[in-house]
């Protein structure tokens, strides 16, 4: 399962990336290394990628510069390693697009979990069905969604989401018209709790739309803020 899978490693520390690189591999991972900002942005921008593990405090580019340059180019999931009192950092990491976060210090075994469960949810890393019939599809007039392929069309178009991105579409599409509230859908939709700032869901939900938008306005304007409460889905089949 793991063949031909590549991750990143990104840390000015070189003890922490000879460490996730020894457990990574013994899952089969290939594992690249980068020391710096500047250095990850480059190789996450030439290479596609399965999984980037990426520090914040970085020299010549800090995490935070890379996550925003590399959402201009790649969806590609993102783990953020932060510090342990650097909740407002993990906050902003979310709003610009990264998928998960680890707390150092870490255990490498958590690590290499929260890689596989990013992996599994990726866009990239889902597996090719070899039947042309999918068993898992919902289609509303102007959105498909293929959750077996991880596929998302707008009018026919294919969308590029980032995990996260495509978890909170699939999340609110499976219950049109049902008004989730920000707390639902941090703990639903990041699957741990999350003590930070309620505006990552709006950040999300907007660079959703965003894309969405795109390639089909009736498509972005399914996701419906509700004022005061939070946000659902609602088809819309004209």
């Amino acid at each position: 399962m793991s063949e031909n899978i590549t991750i990143l490693v990104a840390d000015d520390e070189d003890r922490i990336r000879r460490l996730l690189k020894m457990y990574l591999e013994r899952e089969g991972y290939e594992v690249d290394e980068a020391e710096n900002g500047a250095e990850a942005l480059e190789k996450a921008v030439e290479k596609d990628y399965h999984a980037i593990i990426l520090d914040v405090m970085m020299p010549e580019k800090d995490g935070m510069e890379v996550i925003a340059e590399l959402r201009e180019h790649k969806a590609t999931p993102i783990l953020l390693l932060t510090a342990k009192g650097e909740e407002a950092n993990r906050v902003q990491g979310f709003e610009l697009g990264a998928d998960d976060y680890i707390v150092k210090p870490f255990s490498p075994r958590e690590v290499v979990l929260r890689v596989k469960a990013v992996l599994k949810r990726s866009v990239s890393f889902a597996p090719v069905s070899n039947t042309s019939v999918s068993k898992d599809l919902v289609v509303f007039p102007h959105l498909t969604i293929d959750h077996d392929a991880h596929r998302v069309t707008a009018d026919g178009t294919e969308v590029n989401l980032t995990p996260k991105e495509y978890e909170l579409l699939y999340f609110l599409a499976k219950a049109p018209d049902k008004v989730f509230d920000r707390e639902q859908l941090l703990k639903e939709v990041w699957h741990y709790d999350f003590f930070g700032d309620l505006r990552t869901v709006d950040t999300h939900v907007k660079r959703l739309r965003e894309k969405l938008n795109r390639v089909s306005e009736k498509a972005a304007k399914m996701i419906v803020t509700v004022w005061g409460v939070g946000y659902k889905f609602e088809v819309i089949n004209e």
